[in-house]
């Protein structure tokens, strides 16, 4: 018999729904994008509703018959408080790129709290994680606090708050991967952690229990879809990337390319602390097995092209930055900072802000695209270099993912800045595809994470092919105007 999975890949600007094949192909795809919020500058927010309306309408428009199950993968650290009687969101989501609680970051850090954070969480207190977000909502929405004590409330990142309304309010859990996001989670234990807990005040009843990422969440209320459906997978969409690229052996990386950028090293059933300013962050687990991760995470990658698109003018899609880039010449001493939203790994500055510099009465459009697209790749180095400096071990070559993965000028680039082979999958859809592989894990379609790896083929392999003095030029200007930004 025929049988298909239903992934939900829920992100920071659309949500989908891709119906994958027992060979892991995808089938047929449905997508929405959805509103952003900015309430206040460094404020970001989307509209649960508009979210779960979403992806009730993208699941119908590709499921079938012969579909057994559904797995999920959600934007990370974006968070919601809801009424359990009623379902309904208190307030707006608060998306990980929020920076509202940075204040509050920077007091914690000072009181010395940070190191306890780390040794626990894997985390660093950065308004980036959960906690803060969360905690936020109980401290500014009239009555929550006094509603989370009498019980009445739940409180979880996207993948919790789809997988109760899924399931008609019968279930309230996460998987191991976003609960480790949350800076509230011991990820040696897999357990929410007390002393966290107690920190920012927030208490454990509130919270989802916390499973692996291959198991049986739940069914679905049989009203939505006309027949009770399981959940059975669930990752953040970062790890569930990973599990897309079949990274499954110590020493494995994907980095991609998305609204930001994330960069993961399966560093196996070693949690190791870095101590250059990555996370570490559980990867998955399956079964009895739980790896781990080094995690670089970049705020602006897509985001920056959508940035040359949408608020410049310089580009009609971001297909066109190809072409551009490549018709640029190398020289042009252009560097630019993305960082409109602060920066993340390894500096964690969130005060900084974007900059360009090298500009003359020369500089065109062409220099700031080209620019944009050669940004990602010092931010990529600039991890690469910490995950060497944390002895994490060399790999033999780069995953990579995304949006931005498609551009094989900036792959090329980042494979000559890095000074490593870069590969890109032969499937575009990694991230979907690691939550169908967990939830066809469970249900016995595939027998393994062997039998998951053997499905991985490469589309494009890019060798390094720039000579050591101009990557050490370009290095430098970058650094440069690195400092520059965070003055």
């Amino acid at each position: 018999m025929t049988r298909h999975i239903v992934a939900i890949d829920q992100g920071t600007t659309s949500t989908r729904a891709i119906l994958f094949d027992e060979a892991g192909k995808a089938l047929t795809a449905s997508s929405r994008e959805f509103p952003q919020h900015y309430p206040q500058p460094g404020w970001v927010e989307h509209d649960p509703e508009d979210i779960w309306r979403d992806t009730l309408a993208v699941v119908r428009e590709v499921l079938t018959d012969e579909t057994v199950a559904i797995g999920i993968t959600n934007q990370r650290e974006t968070c919601v408080v809801w009424e359990r009687a009623s379902g309904r969101p208190i307030h707006n989501a608060i998306v990980w790129q929020d920076r509202r609680t940075a204040d509050v970051c920077a007091r914690l850090r000072d009181e010395g709290h940070e190191e306890m954070i780390r040794r626990t969480t894997g985390l660093l207190l950065d308004p980036y994680f959960s906690a803060t977000k969360l905690a936020w909502l109980l401290d500014h929405v009239e009555g929550a606090r006094a509603a989370a004590a009498r019980g009445e409330l739940a409180l979880g990142t996207i993948d919790s708050f789809l997988l109760w309304r899924l399931t008609g309010g019968k279930v309230h859990a996460t998987d191991i991967t976003n609960a480790g996001r949350a800076m509230l989670c011991d990820i040696h234990s897999g357990e929410w952690s007390s002393g966290c807990l107690d920190l920012f005040g927030i208490d454990r009843s509130l919270l989802p229990e916390i499973k692996g990422n291959a198991e049986l969440f739940g069914e679905t209320d049989p009203t939505l879809f006309g027949r009770a459906i399981p959940v059975a997978g669930m990752a953040g969409d970062q790890q569930a990337a990973l599990i897309g690229q079949g990274c499954f052996e110590p020493g494995m990386v994907k980095s991609t390319y998305g609204t930001g950028c994330f960069m993961l090293l399966n560093t196996g059933s070693e949690a190791l602390l870095s101590e250059n300013r990555l996370l570490t962050t559980p990867a998955y687990r399956i079964g009895d097995e739980t790896a781990y991760a080094l995690e670089g995470s970049i705020f602006v990658a897509g985001a920056a092209v959508k940035w040359l698109r949408d608020k410049l003018g310089l580009i009609d899609s971001a297909e066109a930055s190809e072409a551009i880039a490549r018709a640029a010449p190398g020289d042009h001493g252009v560097t630019l900072v993305p960082a409109f939203v602060g920066l993340g790994a390894p500096h964690w500055r969130p005060d900084a802000r974007g900059l360009l510099t090298g500009m003359t009465l020369d500089t065109s459009a062409a220099h700031i695209v080209r620019a944009t697209l050669e940004s990602v790749a010092f931010q990529t180095r600039d991890l690469v270099d910490a995950m060497r400096a944390d002895e994490a071990g060399e790999t033999s070559g780069l995953r990579i993912d995304g949006g931005m993965a498609q551009n094989a000028w900036f792959a090329q680039f980042l494979a000559n800045i890095l000074d490593t082979p870069v590969e890109r999958p032969a499937s575009h859809e990694t991230t979907a595809l690691g939550a169908a592989y967990l939830a066809g894990l469970t249900m016995g379609v595939w027998s393994g994470t062997g039998d998951i790896a053997r499905h991985w083929e490469v589309a494009a392999r890019y060798e390094p092919s720039m000579g050591e003095d101009e990557r050490g030029r370009l290095l430098a200007g970058w650094r440069d105007a690195l400092a520059r930004a965070m003055m």
